[in-house]
């Protein structure tokens, strides 16, 4: 094994152990304290992410170009980092507190989940890794919503069978992606269902199977989920996203529904709309860039002659 492959092994047992750990210690301690704790770990462990921070630097050389100075970018970067390591040990209390998490999360725009269920065909809430959205996932199921999530299986086997645990306990079922198939016949039954399905689409989806829309002035393989169950089942598309407020509250806010715009054939009505709902995200990137998840190589899949849309 290479020094690169055992520092990652490192990285992710300690991530995994530590939130085993501290998950057994929140229904002893308060929101502030584990505030407190978290800034604690982040401060000793940023410095040890360099890869993370690398690939992020590189994503938003990508998106931003020049316009944004170095030393903006690593403050952007640091912020991110700070986000989603607060987000993961906020997800770990609000589960030990369920009854706190109406005082830290509120939703704009719950009407438009409300309108779209009594149609009886299921909505499809696209978003992204963007702010605390396990949190946005696990308000909806609390507020009384039957909410699915698709999601990859993790890499650490361990921290994925943890994890999937703490989310049936707090009411959230996982569609996973692959296998492919699957995938796509349980999705088609939980809108079949009139549930709420959430499907992240801000990640690099390969060289099969994905759609190439604009992302920050470049190409990016787009999973097509959301536009083609939408054409299967009726249900109705609705952009949502969470975002972080200065005294760590947390805001919902749910777009309107997102009508699919009919092109010359399928396949073009597919490109057409997930290049819009990608434009939506990439508006909020733009936005608040410290919500979103630069540590993800998003442009890695290039398009080769003749795939570009």
């Amino acid at each position: 094994m290479s020094s690169n492959n055992r520092l990652v092994v490192f990285q992710r047992a300690l991530a995994r152990k530590s939130l085993i750990s501290f998950s057994r210690l929140f229904n002893h301690l308060s929101y502030g304290f584990v505030g407190f704790l978290t800034n604690c770990l982040l401060t000793i462990s940023y410095p040890l992410i360099f890869r993370h921070r690398k690939i992020a630097k590189e994503s938003m050389d990508i998106a931003f170009g020049n316009t944004l100075s170095l030393q903006e970018k690593r403050k952007i970067i640091r912020k991110c980092f700070k986000n989603f390591g607060f987000g993961m040990m906020e997800m770990l209390f609000f589960m030990a507190h369920p009854d706190q998490i109406a005082n830290y999360v509120s939703m704009e725009g719950r009407h438009h989940v409300d309108e779209a269920l009594k149609k009886g065909k299921g909505v499809i809430a696209v978003t992204a890794h963007y702010g605390n959205f396990p949190l946005m996932m696990y308000y909806c199921a609390q507020a009384g919503f039957s909410t699915n999530s698709i999601i990859r299986m993790a890499r650490d086997q361990e921290l994925a069978k943890f994890l999937l645990e703490k989310k049936r306990e707090a009411g959230l079922k996982t569609i996973y992606t692959m296998p492919r198939g699957e995938c796509v016949s349980n999705s088609l039954k939980v809108l079949r269902n009139n549930e709420v399905l959430f499907i992240p689409i801000d990640q690099n989806f390969g060289a099969e199977g994905g759609v190439y829309v604009d992302f920050f002035g470049q190409k990016a393989s787009t999973a097509t989920g959301p536009v083609v169950f939408a054409l299967r089942t009726g249900a109705t598309i609705l952009p949502m996203f969470i975002v972080r407020n200065e005294d760590n509250t947390h805001t919902i806010i749910v777009e309107p529904p997102l009508t699919i715009e009919e092109k010359q054939d399928e396949e073009a009505t597919v490109v057409h709309n997930m290049g819009r709902i990608t434009r939506i995200i990439e508006q909020y990137i733009r936005k608040y860039p410290y919500e979103w998840a630069w540590m993800h190589r998003r442009w890695k899949t290039r398009p080769t002659m003749g795939t570009a849309t």
